[in-house]
Order: C-alpha cells, then structure tokens, then sequence
C-alpha cells in the first residue's frame, strides 16, 4: 500500500481489544476492516458475523468448528492476511509473540499489544510521544491500558518543561468484567512482588528519559485501574499551569468530583449516557479538582479504562507504520473525531 492511501487492515483476535480494535477500524475514512480471525465458536464470533465483519479461522481446524457452529467463516488467517496491508495482533498474552514470524514471512506490518515484550517488535508506541520514531517501521507494540497512561500524563508534563521525576502507586482492577466469574481475587489486595512494578521500565521503553518509579496491587474490582501519582517538579508551579499542560492533551479528560463524579462506576456510567460503544473511556479520567500543587510537589489522580485506552493508540499506529499521515497532531485529531475523544470535555463546565 501507498502512502496516503486507504489501509486493508486485519485483526487477528475477536476479544475485549480486537472487537473494539475493529469497530475502531470501520469508523476511520481512510481505513478498510478486511476481516477478523479468531479461534473460538461462542457468541463473540457470532457478533463478528452480526456486524458484517468477514470472520476468518486461525487454522483449518478451526475454520471447520467454526462452520459446524453454524458460523459464517471466509478462510483461514493465512487468506486473511493476502487481502490485508497490516495486521493488528489482539491475541491473548504471549500467544501473539508466536504469530510474528508468521507477519513477518507474509511480508506484512503488524502491531502488537502491551501484553507482549518491547523486543518482540524493538518499538514501543504512544502516539503523543513516539509516532514520528514509527513511521514506516515493519512492527510497533502498543503498550499496556496503564502504561499508556503513565506516558500520555508524564509526557504532557514533560512537554510543558515540569517534570523532574514521578512516582506511582496503581490500583490495579483484579481482571476483566465479563471474566470476573472465572477468576480474580475477593475479600483480599494483592501486591506486585516487585518494586518498580512493570508499568515503569515500560515506560521507559517509550522514552528513555522518563524518571519513572511504579508500585501496583491488584485490588477486588473490575470497573477500571486508579492511579495515584506524587511528581517532582522542574520549578515552583502553580495549579493552572498544571492543568494547562494536562489540557493541552486531547486524551486525557479533566473531570470533577464536585459534577459528581466521585468513583470509577460513576465515570463509565457517563461514557453510557455520552452513546460510547461498549462504555468505552478513550481519555484518561483526571480529577482536576483533587490535583494538589505545593512548590516544586505534584500529587493527582486518575482513571484508567483498560478496555479502552489502547485503542486510539492503536488506530495511530496503523497510520504511523505505513505512513499515511506523517505529521502525529494530524493522525490523532482524525482519530479523536472519528472516535469522538474530547466528548467528556464538552459535556461538562470547563474542569478546574
């Protein structure tokens, strides 16, 4: 494909990222969804069918189970991937890893998920940091819901000349919702055994330059992560030119406690009210009104949709590695309009 021309773009796994990965695709102008490949027969492939999105099987046998569950099935992903320009990996934690070598014997750029190894691809991506670094690259790996976090607020401080250095604790969300009746943890926390957990190094992995320390625990609920963060400041600042470097990022929202606003439930029930497919927050939810400057010291919160975060970052991705929109500001506001990013923004008085 040329550049500046319409992407043929393949996912390759229906779950919580790849269906909204693909829904994603089917919403930008210059972008055409070719299909989907997955392994498994339930309802999730036949939502795939439902949308009228061409479902492909990984193997052969799975092509067959898929037919044998009355599943509409155009291939395997070996067909899939002939029609396609990129593939974006959404296959569980380690099983993309394994699919590399297949991309790269195909001749076919791919994406990767934060679940993967910054060496699977030697790239790692966030749009507002790295884009530029990926632009016409075979591979980018998209990292992690909270890694993307970290890297969208520590760069817009950084951008803004404030940040010296910052440290986090992450409450993390035990698992995914629709798996809470397979697994997680009840009753308990649960801390990383490591200090820094994985979250920093991984931001790194974006930019070097970040001086970066995090904790997490696992805590017993799956609505989303909470992050609180402590950061040292270049200079003495002052509240609102806090925020001014935080707004200067259309991905991270501003929100307030006092618009009632006041826990996790609540925000992703205004995602609802806002019409975003599957509740979906694209932003990361900053509490503008908890945010505490004192001198050169830092401290703010915020809210993490694991579901969701990754997929604007994802989009910009396709665009960056066949380089149909050089310039990151472009690629991310042809995003943020598709996706409709920045709609909390209008719902509410300004945040402060």
């Amino acid at each position: 494909m040329h550049a500046g021309g319409t992407a043929k773009v393949a996912i390759n796994g229906y779950g919580v990222i790849g269906k909204r990965v693909a829904d994603a695709i089917v919403s930008q102008e210059d972008m055409e969804l070719v299909g989907v490949a997955d392994i498994g027969t339930d309802w999730r492939a036949r939502m795939a069918n439902r949308k009228g999105y061409r479902l492909f099987g990984a193997e052969a046998e799975n092509v067959q189970a898929m037919r044998d569950a009355d599943l509409d099935v155009a291939g395997t992903l070996a067909d899939l991937l002939d029609g396609a320009d990129i593939v974006v990996d959404c296959t569980p934690k380690r099983v993309a890893a394994r699919n590399v070598e297949t991309y790269r014997q195909r001749g076919r750029r791919f994406i990767l998920q934060g679940g993967e190894k910054h060496a699977a691809t030697g790239h790692s991506f966030v749009a507002e940091t790295s884009y530029g670094s990926a632009l016409g690259r075979l591979a980018t790996r998209v990292v992690s819901c909270n890694t993307t976090s970290i890297v969208r607020t520590l760069g817009a401080l950084k951008r803004a000349g404030l940040l010296r250095r910052a440290r986090g604790t992450l409450l993390r969300r035990a698992t995914d919702p629709w798996e809470s009746h397979l697994g997680g943890i009840m009753n308990t926390l649960v801390p990383e055994p490591g200090i820094p957990s994985h979250q920093g190094p991984d931001a790194q992995a974006v930019d070097p330059e970040l001086d970066v320390i995090t904790m997490a625990v696992k805590v017993p609920q799956t609505l989303a992560h909470l992050h609180y963060w402590a950061v040292d400041l270049t200079r003495p600042a002052n509240k609102e030119e806090v925020l001014e470097a935080f707004r200067a990022s259309s991905r991270i929202a501003l929100i307030r406690m006092r618009d009632g606003l006041n826990a996790l439930n609540a925000v992703k029930e205004m995602m609802a009210d806002l019409g975003r497919p599957h509740d979906n927050l694209y932003e990361v939810a900053l509490w503008a009104d908890m945010l505490k400057v004192e001198g050169e010291e830092l401290f703010y919160a915020y809210m993490v949709d694991n579901q969701a975060i990754v997929i604007p970052e994802t989009v910009d991705a396709i665009r960056a590695l066949l380089q149909m929109e050089r310039v990151p500001a472009r690629s991310i506001a042809m995003t943020d309009a598709a996706l409709g990013i920045g709609m909390p923004a209008r719902a509410m008085p300004a945040a402060a």
